[in-house]
């Protein structure tokens, strides 16, 4: 087979693995080498189905051992096959650098004969490129659950960045849909990576004499809808997966189906909007100190669609709001809706010079479209309903936004300031305004 067509073959189906963020990579560049990771070496663009364009992202191959009811590769599947050796993709990685067409690799694969032999061939790539090559530029690998212990230590010394993909939230999903698969085999390699990535954080003299071990950490990947687990479920694993094994990132993909098993074809279809929500309650773990418990729960185990994590849990806490600007703790100003790291840093560093007026929110970065119905400023409550979770739910919603475009959209009049609906909402707002300081 040609090499472009096992190109063609290779990368379509890599297109399935999110979990390419170049992120975090410090391997730098010497007189005598080629290509960066450090700094601004990789660039960071995405394609609409998850693909950095940056990086040759390919399959090793695309034969498997598996039958997983849920893959594009599974060995029942009847679909184009293919397999690159490791020479061809170390020449194809090289020439495609030196055309500045990519600034790293991404190498995954299917599981070929077994999971040893799997990962041997991919460590043959990254060492080619590493040691024959002198390629330090950033370089992604696949860790296959199931391959000695050593082999995963290995791949460490020549990859920035290790992923083990767990694709789904629970042994119960695993025996369903991928029955050869052990929830073992693959939190095993995502413990060894952790405990390498510890030992190479802590030892300085290793980084400076450049032996390296997943600098940029490692990642996994989850599966949305290909299952029923709840997203109460989903988010609790990763907070797991956070707290054990110090994770770069949990990727979610919405599931793709690409199969007619009986178990699937009774699954909808999920929806890319849940996929986004997934992201959105995961950066509130990773970086705004909210618990897995907090967003969702056994009684309420699914994200709304129609809001993001945190205004929907600003309706169901109002009692914590609203929290004066000029006086909230930066936790505090980052449980606000619209209110982020860098503008909740900005407003605790401009208020020590003096209190910030409403009309200076805006310049500080803040979201007032939501912040409003959620502070005070100076003890005033801004907001342009009164203060309440029935009132900002309606203004909030996603409907009530697109008919407040619809009509600036068609150039219809304004109510004026004095007309009867507006007296009516000053008058109710007055009843129920916010007064005196917080």
């Amino acid at each position: 087979m040609e090499i472009h067509e096992k190109l063609r073959i290779l990368s379509a189906a890599a297109k399935f693995d999110v979990s390419c963020s170049s992120s975090g990579g410090t391997r730098k560049n010497d007189v005598n080498g080629i290509g960066n990771s450090a700094a601004a070496g990789i660039c960071h663009s995405f394609t609409s189905d998850g693909r950095c364009i940056s990086l040759l992202k390919i399959l090793l191959t695309n034969y498997c051992i598996f039958d997983c009811a849920y893959c594009v590769n599974r060995s029942s599947n009847d679909i184009e096959r293919a397999a690159f050796t490791p020479k061809e993709i170390v020449d194809l990685t090289i020439n495609f650098y030196k055309r500045n067409y990519i600034e790293g690799l991404f190498l995954s694969s299917a599981v070929f004969k077994n999971p040893d032999h799997t990962m041997e061939l991919l460590i043959d790539v990254a060492s080619s490129l590493r040691h024959e090559h002198n390629f330090n530029g950033y370089i992604h690998l696949k860790a296959i659950p199931g391959a000695d212990p050593a082999l995963i230590k290995l791949a460490g010394t020549v990859a920035d960045r290790l992923s083990v993909n767990i694709e789904l939230p629970s042994s119960k999903s695993l025996l369903l849909l991928a029955p050869q698969k052990k929830k073992d085999d693959i939190l095993k390699p995502m413990a060894l990576i952790s405990s390498g990535i510890k030992e190479f954080r802590e030892n300085k003299a290793a980084l400076k004499e450049k032996q390296y071990f997943a600098p940029a950490g490692q990642s996994t990947q989850l599966i949305i809808g290909a299952t029923p687990d709840s997203d109460y479920k989903i988010i609790s694993l990763s907070e797991k997966l956070y707290d054990r094994y110090s994770l770069k990132r949990v990727y979610y993909s919405a599931y793709v189906p690409v199969s007619d098993n009986p178990v699937l074809s009774k699954i909808r279809y999920s929806p890319l909007l849940r996929e986004h929500r997934l992201y959105q309650a995961d950066w509130l773990l990773r970086f705004y100190n909210f618990k897995a418990e907090e967003i969702l729960s056994e009684d309420n185990p699914n994200l709304d669609l129609n809001f993001d994590p945190k205004t929907n849990w600003a309706f169901n806490h109002m009692d914590f709001f609203p929290v004066e600007i000029n006086k909230a703790s930066y936790k505090e100003l980052l449980r606000v809706p619209g209110i982020g790291m860098t503008s909740a840093k900005r407003i605790i560093s401009s208020r020590w010079m003096h209190p910030l007026e409403f009309e200076q929110l805006k310049g500080l970065g803040i979201v007032l479209k939501r912040a409003q119905y959620f502070i005070t400023c100076k003890g005033r409550y801004h907001g342009s309903v009164p203060f309440g979770a029935s009132g900002i739910k309606y203004r909030l919603s996603p409907k009530q936004d697109m008919n407040l475009r619809e009509l600036a959209k068609n150039n219809m009049e304004q109510l004026s300031f004095l007309d009867s609906a507006s007296r009516m909402l000053i008058k109710g707002a007055a009843i129920t305004g916010i007064k005196g300081e917080f």
